[in-house]
């Protein structure tokens, strides 16, 4: 799936420490991928969901033997009960659980820099001065991008106040997780569409019409004309999104768009996965089944994929 949520803004290179700009913009809820799911392209939106999108990256310093060979390991990691086959069941539980691990192992490499002090929590203070450090003073004197830096700091302190339960002016490690990633917990979910708002309601009028919906996915070069996938997104813009049909995304539009409550996005790429894989037709996977569609799941030199695989099969 294309990026709908595309980051709001760059951080400048001074601030090395910053949340990285990714984390700004918040993503669908439960996209597995920032890709698009084109299978007839090629199958990055696969191997992100089914490895997690960290763990992704890494898999084209290796050979198709060698992917394949670590393939290999992780199913029978994920053929819990050991019958030899891969279900539904099981699958679903893997790719939840690579999200799941993404997330958790995000908040732990940012929670190292951030607890200055190392009292297991992060008040909105060191948050504050190791991602602006001495460009926090409320001027931005002499930083290029004043507006940018006044607005980044004032989005960040809105989202850290949200996420900070108790409003005591710290965050608990789950509340650091709420902030890092809004799209994970429901008391976050008005942030979530207000964010989202903010970034492609460019006219400031409190909805988003089709050009500023197109405009946020895609920039045509001069005299390019509109791929398949954008005139396809127009038809959704005006069949599927705008449900009360005047023209605009409203807030609740916009909420069933970013963080839709009735999409599983694990159970239906399992659902897929297996499809394209199950050649018997008898609703699971074999593991020679699988290896044979090795490239759906993982990557490689070949097919410039990622990470997971490169650890240790006892650490997955």
């Amino acid at each position: 799936m294309l990026l709908r949520l595309l980051v709001s803004s760059l951080l400048l290179a001074s601030t090395s420490f910053a949340v990285p700009a990714k984390e700004k913009r918040v993503h669908r809820h439960g996209d597995l991928s920032d890709h698009p799911h084109k299978d007839a392209t090629d199958f990055q939106y696969d191997h992100e969901a089914f490895l997690g999108k960290e763990e992704s990256k890494t898999f084209d310093q290796l050979t198709p033997e060698e992917s394949k060979a670590k393939l290999a390991k992780i199913v029978g990691r994920i053929d819990m009960d050991k019958d030899g086959y891969v279900n539904h069941q099981e699958l679903h539980y893997w790719i939840k659980h690579r999200q799941r691990r993404y997330v958790e192992e995000n908040v732990n490499k940012h929670w190292r820099e951030y607890d200055q002090n190392q009292d297991d929590k992060i008040s909105w203070e060191e948050y504050k001065n190791t991602t602006y450090g001495f460009y926090q003073g409320e001027e931005f004197d002499d930083v290029e991008e004043k507006a940018t830096y006044k607005s980044m700091l004032t989005r960040d302190q809105r989202r850290f106040k949200e996420a900070d339960r108790n409003h005591d002016g710290i965050a608990t490690r789950e509340e650091f997780t709420a902030f890092l990633h809004p799209e994970e917990f429901d008391y976050m979910r008005n942030l979530v569409v207000q964010e989202t708002m903010d970034d492609i309601d460019k006219n400031g009028d409190g909805k988003v019409d089709i050009n500023e919906y197109i405009g946020d996915m895609f920039t045509p070069e001069d005299g390019e004309k509109e791929p398949d996938w954008v005139i396809n997104e127009r038809k959704h813009f005006t069949e599927f999104r705008d449900v009360n049909k005047n023209g605009y995304l409203e807030a609740d539009e916009v909420a069933q768009w970013v963080l839709p409550t009735e999409v599983d996005h694990a159970d239906n790429e399992a659902k897929h996965l297996i499809h394209e894989t199950d050649t018997n037709k008898d609703d699971k996977m074999s593991k020679a089944e699988i290896l044979a569609n090795w490239n759906m799941f993982v990557g490689s030199q070949a097919t410039n994929y990622g990470e997971d695989l490169t650890k240790r099969h006892d650490e997955l």
